[in-house]
């Protein structure tokens, strides 16, 4: 970082690092014997819409990558939707022992928007989670800041901060855990919570 952009409060972005979402299935094993929670099979991908035949090619290839075949056993079940904000959400079904697998997928989806151009759309992807007590945990990564944090929703659209804090703290060895809070934005009603 140069003199000047000292000077002036610039600071560098953080490049992203798709690879971070590896260190989730670590995560998990710590997760589930620190606090009881389990993966739930459903992961997701947030991203931003772009209307034009280069992004629906994109749109096209994700889907034949993921859900190759389902009907005949191969393939994953993926599901595209848009929330009331206009983002566009990609839902990856596997089985909830089978987490290795959803990471992949994730990463797959996230690989192939950014290699054709689209990593600025790229938002969040997340996993969800779920303890004995049905209470919902999802680990969100942010795409362009290359940090995850921890959101637990409550109903009427509330969240459980402290669980939130306690969660941090669990994973904060597994995964690069986002140190501002005020990022930690909540995804009411995101597919895979």
């Amino acid at each position: 970082m140069g003199f000047l952009s000292v000077l002036l409060g610039r600071s560098r972005q953080v490049k992203p690092d798709l690879d971070q979402l590896f260190g989730l299935p670590s995560a998990a094993i710590t997760l589930q014997a620190a606090a009881g929670f389990e993966p739930t099979g459903l992961g997701s991908v947030c991203f931003a819409t772009i209307e034009g035949a280069a992004f629906a090619q994109v749109h096209q290839e994700v889907r034949d990558l993921l859900d190759v075949d389902t009907d005949r056993g191969g393939g994953v079940p993926v599901e595209f939707s848009r929330d009331a904000y206009g983002y566009s959400w990609l839902l990856s079904h596997r089985d909830p022992d089978d987490l290795a697998a959803l990471v992949n997928d994730l990463h797959a989806v996230n690989t192939a928007l950014q290699d054709s151009g689209f990593g600025p759309q790229l938002l969040c992807s997340l996993v969800g989670f779920r303890d004995a007590e049905e209470r919902t945990l999802a680990l969100i990564y942010l795409y362009k800041r290359g940090t995850f944090y921890p959101f637990a929703p409550l109903p009427g659209d509330k969240r459980d901060n402290a669980l939130e804090l306690q969660i941090k703290g669990v994973v904060a060895d597994d995964l690069r855990i986002e140190h501002d809070l005020t990022r930690w934005f909540p995804l009411w009603g995101a597919p895979g919570l």
